[in-house]
């Protein structure tokens, strides 16, 4: 047997040594676990050791986080709205100043609200809150109904054009921006109804306030309609997602 070996040595083969069989592994994994029963005390020494170095460190608080530099945001109003803002101007200070605890600023001749957080800024999230709420009112939403920015945590607002949804250009898209106001604006106010929304239509800009899921289903029901859907057929789409999600809440 050794002269085979040899020559196959020689032809430039390496030899292959069989591994251990069954009875070769089984031994292999008693040894492994009486050296781990006899090592359990000292690595669970060792863990202790490391997490007793670890810092420890107390809950963070609002007020904590506000502690620092007074933050900044600055909302441009257009020519448009700046008399509206003004006449509502008491309406928007009180609900900023009283729930919120911000200092607001109406800036006449750079035409930009300024909100700051101050001493009195205990939430962390009321400076984005207040930002969203006046850039709302500024997009054309009525105070009544954009002061649910600010009361309800999941209220959020989303804009998007037409033009997004489908490259219009000149009577096609005045058709669909009827399609989307409807009769006597019937077809805006259905869509507000059954989705529990508010919409505001800016020429080809579009703005929706609401919950995240009750934004989606406005929105599919606007984009079928900028497609060129008939409003019957939105109706019910949007009448049967609504009760589906109605169901399940």
């Amino acid at each position: 047997m050794a002269q085979p070996q040899s020559a196959g040595a020689e032809e430039g083969f390496t030899q292959v040594t069989r591994k251990g069989g069954r009875r070769a592994k089984k031994r292999q994994a008693e040894q492994l676990s009486a050296a781990g029963e006899g090592g359990d005390a000292g690595l669970l020494d060792t863990e202790e050791a490391r997490l007793a170095k670890m810092p420890v460190f107390p809950p963070s608080c609002g007020d904590g986080l506000l502690s620092g530099k007074e933050e900044t945001r600055k909302i441009p109003v257009p020519a448009n709205r700046c008399t509206p803002s003004e006449e509502n101007w008491m309406k928007i200070f009180t609900s900023i100043v009283e729930h919120l605890g911000l200092q607001i600023l109406f800036n006449l001749k750079s035409r930009n609200v300024e909100i700051r957080t101050c001493k009195e800024t205990k939430d962390g999230s009321a400076l984005a809150k207040a930002a969203d709420f006046v850039k709302a009112f500024i997009l054309g939403s009525q105070v009544e109904g954009a002061l649910a920015l600010i009361r309800l945590d999941d209220f959020f607002l989303e804009c998007f054009e037409i033009t997004d949804v489908k490259p219009l250009k000149g009577d096609h898209l005045s058709r669909a921006i009827g399609r989307i106001a409807g009769k006597g604006r019937k077809t805006k106010f259905t869509t507000e109804d059954v989705t529990w929304t508010r919409t505001v239509l800016a020429d080809v800009k579009f703005h929706i306030l609401g919950s995240f899921q009750n934004i989606k289903i406005a929105g599919a029901a606007i984009c079928n309609l900028i497609l060129g859907n008939p409003p019957s057929k939105v109706y019910g789409n949007i009448r049967a997602v609504a009760s589906r999600s109605a169901d399940q809440l």
